[in-house]
């Protein structure tokens, strides 16, 4: 898993692990040029030279970049850089989508 806490990634500040999946590493960061806390999104190391996983991680940017519902986190930035590759959101503070619903429940649909 990449550790990045700590470190700066172009205007990112990384602040601490968020999360991670079987594709990704989320982490919290300070976007340093308007001052806000974003959830920053990292292809994991180990498919970070696959072109079929960096495919399909353009195209998750790309969807949720055209997807304006209340319900979803809106994409703020995607990139490259020095070998990692990445997305900005919109940070949810409260934990993840699966602790909202085991405490909450199903969201309505809209």
């Amino acid at each position: 898993m990449l550790r990045l806490s700590g470190e700066r990634i172009g205007n990112y500040e990384i602040i601490g692990l968020l999360g991670e999946g079987g594709m990704a590493v989320v982490y919290r960061a300070r976007q340093v040029n308007v001052q806000r806390d974003v959830a920053f999104k990292v292809i994991e190391s180990r498919l970070a030279n696959s072109p079929d996983s960096i495919k399909r991680f353009e195209r998750e940017a790309h969807t949720i970049a055209n997807l304006n519902h209340p319900h979803i986190l809106k994409l703020f930035d995607f990139g490259h850089y020095e070998g990692l590759v990445y997305l900005v959101m919109e940070l949810q503070p409260g934990g993840s989508l699966a602790q909202w619903l085991r405490n909450e429940g199903a969201l309505p649909p809209e």
